[in-house]
């Protein structure tokens, strides 16, 4: 079953996660994939293969690897690349692209978000980028959720004063990276919806939004795409998808 543990204990080698349609090494300092990110990467497969063979994408906050990697495996004509801060998360993502044998396809880079790409020249050539930020805010992580912190890394979930510090920097930073009408899809936190909106519209860059909804109805998933011209008003909707 998607987003269940394989041998949580690692009593038979590295412990082992099941994320869509793979299976991913786990390591103690990054973040374990979550079933409600199964959205986001739903919704991208479901996109590009909409799309010509060939697609250029970008996982930022790459993690584990679990988003790339399942694109990679569900779209075998894309290009992807992964990006993450900390040594120990570019490794693991590295070692499950070679474990899924996609490493050919996927190049896992390390940096502050889009700094890791720097210098490998996908600006302005990319068809779609899919993030799932930290989006808890610090205050809750210093109480309510601070349970979060005893297994896994506090980068992994601060998303600053009001969690939304992180999707701030990437609708910002992903408009050089995309090219006309290229896809930003980003996971949210429970009734971050409308900041979400708000930071797309501030962007100027993007047509409206709409929002993928989980089981319950819940807006958990942005899906956007760049303007391929520039704008004539400053309307912005938010509407589910």
């Amino acid at each position: 079953m998607s987003g269940q543990a394989v041998d949580p204990m690692g009593r038979n080698g590295p412990r082992m996660q099941r994320f869509m349609n793979i299976e991913l090494e786990l390591a103690p300092d990054v973040l374990v994939p979550r079933q409600e990110t199964e959205l986001l990467g739903a919704r991208a497969v479901a996109i590009l293969r909409e799309n010509p063979p060939g697609q250029t994408v970008i996982d930022m906050c790459c993690g584990s690897g679990n988003l790339a990697l399942s694109i990679a495996t569900e779209v075998s004509s894309a290009r992807v690349w992964g990006a993450d801060l900390t040594d120990s998360t570019v490794a693991l993502a590295r070692r499950n692209a070679e474990r899924l044998a996609v490493q050919d396809r996927v190049a896992i880079r390390q940096g502050d978000l889009f700094d890791a790409l720097a210098q490998d020249g996908p600006a302005g050539s990319v068809d779609m980028i899919v993030c799932n930020p930290p989006y808890i805010s610090t205050g809750r992580l210093e109480g309510e959720s601070a349970h979060l912190l005893a297994a896994e890394p506090r980068e992994a979930f601060d998303g600053g004063p009001y969690g939304i510090s992180i999707h701030q920097r990437v609708i910002r930073d992903a408009v050089p990276f995309l090219k006309p009408g290229g896809w930003l899809l980003f996971e949210f936190g429970e009734g971050q919806d409308r900041q979400a909106a708000a930071l797309i519209a501030r962007a100027k860059a993007y047509e409206p939004v709409r929002f993928a909804q989980n089981e319950a109805g819940t807006p958990r998933v942005a899906l956007v795409r760049k303007l391929v011209a520039e704008p004539v008003s400053g309307e912005v909707a938010g509407r589910s998808a």
